[in-house]
């Protein structure tokens, strides 16, 4: 965290895309913030899966092999940042000291094979989504751009991070605000 005591960090919080937001690689997107503090944020998209993908397909081609311990989810574009790496968010029961970071009391990140190879086997976590990619802000960036309206911030448990619905999340993340897809665009743009 940032040393001023007055910042307020995202993390944990889903961010929901507006119709303001500029970039077309965001529209419609909800991103799960893993870490924000003053040094800048990262998260990953929860609503895109990338080219019908599923974690076992993901595994087969890393040379993990076994049965897929967690449900066998598609694989997400988490992001326009390092499209090489595959980063799992998944529930707190599997942690490694040396490689895992806490995101919240219920949820884990990490990015290294371990956990990979971890998800065929009995100590596997109980839920598990993989990424390919995030999405990452520098200092203050992400503040401007929810200051500019392109997102709304949305705390809540972790359950629309596993849920199944891929093209509903969005819809989802905006009702938990109680706001329909058609209201936003109806305001959309304006300040």
């Amino acid at each position: 965290m940032g040393k001023d005591s007055d910042y307020t960090s995202y993390s944990g919080h889903y961010l929901i895309a507006t119709p303001a937001m500029g970039d077309p690689r965001f529209r419609q997107t909800v991103i799960f913030l893993c870490a924000h503090d003053a040094s800048g944020a990262m998260g990953l998209i929860i609503n895109r899966g990338k080219q019908d993908l599923v974690i076992s397909d993901l595994l087969d081609h890393v040379g993990v092999s076994g049965d897929v311990r967690v449900a066998d989810a598609p694989v997400l574009d988490g992001g326009p940042v390092d499209i090489d790496r595959g980063f799992v968010l998944h529930s707190a029961d599997w942690f490694r000291e040396d490689s895992s970071m806490k995101v919240s009391d219920t949820l884990s990140l990490t990015s290294t094979k371990d956990v990979l190879e971890a998800l065929v086997t009995e100590s596997a976590p109980e839920k598990a989504m993989l990424a390919v990619g995030y999405a990452g802000w520098g200092p203050g960036q992400l503040e401007a751009e929810i200051a500019d309206n392109a997102w709304l911030v949305v705390g809540g448990d972790e359950t629309l991070v596993f849920a199944d619905d891929l093209d509903g999340k969005w819809a989802q993340a905006l009702a938990r605000m109680g706001i329909s897809p058609e209201q936003l665009s109806a305001f959309g743009g304006s300040a």
